[in-house]
């Protein structure tokens, strides 16, 4: 029976920790995995060869004795040891196949290097694997991504409704486990991956959880004060302005930006640039009271 290197396998070096072993198995069993490469013999002996190389390396006493064994495997103690290691796995019911275990034709199949250092129980436990983790794209405007709301959204062709919590970024990346593609052999799904694309606003620019905008204000409220109505995420509001208000200055509205993500009651602030309105005609009287004042060194 001819010596496997599992490392090669897998891509990796024989100093790989845990993590990239992990994660090489992972991209791999992507990329490899029978649901997505249907009556490929290549991709499904590739994708066996895969789970069988994980499950020792993984597994930090297997892959003690796979680095001190390897291609020397048959000698030493190993093979006793392998044995015990079987009747233990049988003792705890992992050694009986009921007629309804099902490896989907490609999970139960490891080859006799793998049987043989590590018994036939561990083959058969080694057959589930984890499903493919899926992602997913979520288009939002700045209203809805301000409120906590349902909604619906086809995966794999299914209907799955999730819950959006409000505050959420453009960019931002949610799990939702369980909902990733089914495992194989009774392995576990795997999990689903949302990115939200918070689309922007013609009315305000977003920092975080604050947003910036303008509102437009007459001469003559800027130069005697009052009131004007502006633009909020959720409506108009009443906004007081001084008299005397120059080009450019800045108001602030305070809880009227964003709510902050999974935290209640608490909200970013709006922040309002004023943008003084040069009047386009004037009667004569106007422009009469407007000499007056130029007259005056006002």
């Amino acid at each position: 029976m001819a010596f496997i290197d599992y490392y090669q396998i897998l891509g990796i070096p024989k100093s790989a920790t845990e993590k990239e072993i992990k994660a090489a198995f992972r991209k791999l069993a992507r990329r490899y995995h029978p649901d997505l490469n249907p009556d490929n013999e290549a991709a499904k002996k590739k994708f066996q060869e895969l789970n069988e190389a994980n499950e020792v390396l993984s597994d930090p006493e297997k892959r003690k004795k796979y680095d001190k064994y390897g291609e020397n495997w048959e000698h030493g103690e190993e093979y006793a040891r392998a044995q015990e290691q079987q009747r233990a796995w049988q003792q705890q019911g992992f050694g009986r196949q009921s007629s309804n275990d099902s490896f989907d034709g490609f999970g139960g199949n490891f080859s006799d290097f793998f049987q043989s250092m590590f018994g036939q129980a561990a083959g058969r436990n080694a057959s589930r694997s984890r499903g493919q983790d899926l992602n997913a794209e979520l288009q939002l405007n700045l209203k809805d991504a301000s409120e906590t709301h349902k909604q619906t959204i086809i995966v794999n062709g299914k209907s799955l409704r999730i819950t959006i919590p409000a505050g959420i970024t453009d960019g931002q990346t949610i799990k939702i486990a369980g909902h990733g593609g089914p495992g194989a052999s009774g392995g576990t799904a795997g999990d689903l991956y949302i990115k939200f694309l918070v689309a922007d606003d013609p009315r305000f620019t977003r920092k975080g959880n604050d947003l910036y905008g303008t509102v437009k204000l007459n001469l003559y409220t800027a130069i005697l004060g009052g009131e004007i109505m502006a633009n909020t995420l959720t409506g108009k509001v009443k906004v007081k302005v001084m008299p005397l208000t120059q080009n450019g200055a800045k108001v602030k509205l305070k809880g009227k930006g964003l709510p902050v993500y999974k935290k209640t009651n608490d909200f970013g602030d709006l922040y309002l640039t004023y943008e003084v309105q040069l009047p386009t005609k004037l009667t004569d009287k106007q422009k009469q009271l407007f000499e007056e004042l130029s007259r005056s060194g006002s």
